[in-house]
Order: structure tokens, then C-alpha cells, then sequence
């Protein structure tokens, strides 16, 4: 393996793991796990563990709770405001375990960029559902969910077999967050505009004092 393939392989594994744990952290270990113990990945020493059974049990029960949290409106919302303390440090946790024993600053380089890169999908994912929910139907969030896994699946795959065109995918998946998350967050703040206005329209007028 030449030394432009070694890079863009460890940098396609490192920010797919950051990536794909922003979106459905839970899926991404046991898929990771799941390809390792059937010879289809080599992992880097620090990421060993995720090929254990237990992990990979603790994972897979997780995402199967994640599985059905995810399908109803209002709970996802609320999963997803929890695992903002969880996906981000754990992508950037798995993209610096990703680099293997390269140096300590390239390990804390992919780590800022993979926690970056998972806070940037975690946001997308979770701001994407707050208008998806404002839908009366259910199918849409169910669609939003069950696609947000296959493409997490796939990506985790394509960023071990085909790195070169997994990391073309993710520079246009990040111009379009970049232009994408800007219009979610005035999309949100108009539907939590909506409730709060509502929620005041249904309180009774503060009585004023008479005058003297």
C-alpha cells in the first residue's frame, strides 16, 4: 500500500466513524464490530475493543433502542438532545483511535476535527427531525429514521472499501450542511416562536392595579 492510499484510507475511516457517530453512534460501533469479526477490516489497536462481543452487544442493544426511540415524534427530539453529550466526544474518541499510534498531535488533530465533524451531523440529523415533527403524520419520521441508518450503515462500509469515493461524498455532504444548518436553525427557532406564542395566547392577562 502506497503512502497516498495509507492517508486516504486512515483519513476515510477516521472521518467516517466522526461522521456516522453524529448521525446514530450505536449503528456505527456494531457495524464496525460486525465487519471486523468477519475479517472484513483490520482495526487500528485503539479500536480493537469495538470488535469485542460485549461491546458489540452493548451497542446492539442500544441501537435497538435507539431503533424504536427514534420512530416516535417528540422522544426522538428528546434522544437526540441527551446523545448530544454522547455522539460528539465519542466521534471524536473513534476518529482519533482511527489514526492509529501516528503522534500524539496527529491523534488531537483528528480528534478536534472528528468531534467537529460529528458535532456538525449530530446537528443537521437532530435540527432535520424538529421540523420533520412538526408534520401530523407519523411516516415521514419514520422514513427520516430508517434512511439516517442505511446511509450510516453504508457509509461506514464505504469509508473502509472505497475511501477515495466515501470522502468525495462526505466534502459534499459538509458544503451542505454548511449551507443547510444555517436555514434548520431559522426553521426552529419559528417553530419554538409558534409554541411559545402559543402557549402565551392561552394565559390569562396580569391584572392591573387600579389607578388612585
Amino acid at each position: 500500500m502506497d503512502a497516498l492510499t495509507q492517508i486516504s484510507t486512515t483519513l476515510a475511516l477516521s472521518m467516517g466513524l466522526a461522521w456516522a457517530s453524529g448521525i446514530n453512534l450505536y449503528a456505527t460501533l456494531f457495524t464496525l464490530g460486525y465487519l471486523a469479526n468477519t475479517g472484513n477490516i483490520d482495526l487500528p489497536p485503539d479500536l480493537e475493543i469495538v470488535a469485542n462481543p460485549m461491546v458489540m452487544g452493548a451497542a446492539g442493544l442500544m441501537y435497538l433502542i435507539e431503533f424504536l426511540a427514534d420512530k416516535v415524534p417528540g422522544v426522538d427530539t428528546g434522544w437526540d438532545a441527551i446523545h448530544t453529550f454522547i455522539r460528539i466526544p465519542a466521534g471524536a474518541m473513534l476518529a482519533a483511535g482511527a489514526v492509529g499510534d501516528l503522534n500524539p498531535t496527529v491523534e488531537l488533530a483528528a480528534a478536534i476535527l472528528g468531534g467537529s465533524l460529528a458535532a456538525g451531523s449530530h446537528a443537521t440529523k437532530a435540527g432535520s427531525r424538529v421540523l420533520i415533527n412538526t408534520s401530523p403524520e407519523p411516516f415521514s419520521n419514520w422514513i427520516a429514521s430508517i434512511g439516517e441508518d442505511v446511509v450510516v450503515i453504508t457509509g461506514v462500509w464505504a469509508c473502509i472499501n472505497h475511501p477515495i469515493v466515501f470522502l468525495i461524498a462526505l466534502a459534499g455532504f459538509i458544503l451542505l450542511m454548511i449551507w443547510l444548518l444555517p436555514r434548520i436553525w431559522v426553521g426552529i427557532k419559528k417553530v419554538f416562536g409558534f409554541i411559545l406564542n402559543l402557549f402565551g395566547k392561552g394565559k390569562a392577562p396580569a391584572s392591573q392595579t387600579p389607578p388612585q
